[in-house]
């Protein structure tokens, strides 16, 4: 490792052989050199819109069982801070990218993206022309893949090992990526919090029990600088231990996570939230605004190539005004199934016009398809978090007039950095 003018350079980084194959189930094969580990790996092949945030995407659990193509041509380059992780490692099943950097100019990083993907054992693939990938990809939709570093097998081979893998649709990978046993979450924002419009009392936290499907640290954390306390529960916790808390006026709220996979296959939890979910304040993002839409008797469907990136326009419909949103699924809500089962759009992707949120009309319950979390605009899709603590304390349905009022408010300047 040698430091030039505060620029760190990986003198002894990736090997850089060529010969590394990405094999789509279409017969298309790619070729780059191999970064990362030098291993196999299989999924899903998705692509991501964002130009920042690569550790980020790496470590959401959403991204489990996937392939993931950034379309930023440089990824590496502020390399790796481990506070930054969304999730315990690393979720994606290999990383296709364009250049990969040799130099990290970070000073919160302590290594290099690929040495930390070398320890975790995921291969990733560069030098190739990922903008050729997502073409195919937007046109196709998203593909079954493989990525391999053995030369030995056949172009053939690897095709039909492509076609083999396993489809998402059908596919519950919630208890592969959520907790299997019940915890509480004690971190906050800390250093990038910012001013909040609605807050627990310090005298008396609200508990949120969170049905963790795979769920990004950062809501957590947003909840806790709220004033909450976390509790996470594996995903097919029963609707009978839930209704207990609640009655028994330990719990305030639920809290359904993100995740991965098809959110029709999550059985167990849609089968807890059709009991509870309203008779509890309960908030949803992502993949749980899916699992709340099918409790409620609507339906989801598979997208062609999903949303994923950080610059994905959303409207609320309360009050005109655009979110810039961080997103990632591959499935959306069926509008007219989701009005039929009592709920309001809220909220909209301008982009194909498809749900991005919803309310219930009668019952407390409220969810977005994106991640408010992610701070892409930075903060102006907050105030969800906001509208969840006021729901929880009225224990009634979110009304327009409330979620408009907390829209509208102009957004909090990031907190200086205190490093």
């Amino acid at each position: 490792m040698v430091i030039h003018g505060g620029y760190d350079v990986l003198i002894e980084g990736p090997a850089r052989v060529r010969g590394v194959r990405l094999a789509l189930e279409n017969g298309a094969i790619f070729e780059g050199r191999g970064f990362g580990a030098a291993a196999s790996s299989s999924g899903e092949v998705v692509f991501n819109t964002a130009m920042c945030g690569y550790q980020e995407a790496l470590t959401d659990p959403s991204y489990t069982g996937q392939i993931l193509v950034m379309t930023a041509p440089e990824i590496g380059n502020y390399g790796i801070s481990l506070e930054d992780q969304e999730g315990p490692s690393i979720a994606v099943a290999g990383l296709v990218i364009r250049d990969y950097s040799r130099v990290r100019s970070n000073y919160r990083s302590s290594e290099h993206l690929h040495q930390w993907m070398a320890e975790a054992g995921i291969p990733g693939l560069e030098d190739l022309d990922t903008r050729a990938i997502v073409r195919m990809l937007r046109n196709d939709g998203a593909m079954r893949g493989v990525l391999e570093s053995d030369p030995s097998i056949s172009d053939q081979d690897l095709v039909a090992r492509a076609r083999g893998v396993a489809s998402m649709s059908g596919c519950n990978l919630a208890a592969k990526a959520g907790p299997s046993e019940p915890g509480v979450f004690t971190e906050g924002l800390g250093q990038w919090a910012a001013s909040m419009s609605e807050k627990a009392s310090k005298n008396q936290p609200l508990v949120v029990l969170a049905l963790d499907c795979g769920a990004k640290r950062n809501i957590y954390r947003h909840l806790r600088e709220r004033g909450c306390e976390v509790r996470f529960i594996p995903h097919d916790t029963s609707a009978a231990s839930i209704r207990e808390a609640f009655k028994g006026g330990t719990v305030h709220g639920l809290f359904v996570s993100n995740g991965p996979g098809d959110p029709a296959a999550v059985e167990a939890t849609i089968r807890t939230l059709k009991e509870v979910a309203g008779e509890i304040p309960t908030f949803g993002i992502c993949l749980g605004h899916q699992l709340l839409a099918l409790a409620m008797g609507a339906t989801t469907y598979k997208l062609k190539f999903g949303h994923r990136g950080a610059n994905q326009p959303v409207r609320c419909s309360m009050t005109g005004q655009v979110e810039i949103t961080s997103q990632n699924h591959g499935f959306c809500v069926d509008e007219a199934s989701l009005v039929a089962a009592g709920a309001e759009v809220t909220h909209r992707h301008l982009n194909d016009g498809t749900v991005a949120g919803f309310r219930h009309l009668e019952r407390p319950i409220f969810s977005v398809q994106y991640h408010p979390e992610a701070s892409p605009g930075p903060h102006e899709s907050a105030y969800l978090f906001d509208a969840f603590i006021r729901m929880m304390k009225s224990r009634k349905p979110l009304q327009a007039i409330d979620l408009g009022a907390l829209a509208s408010e102009p957004a909090s300047p990031l907190a200086p950095n205190r490093a």
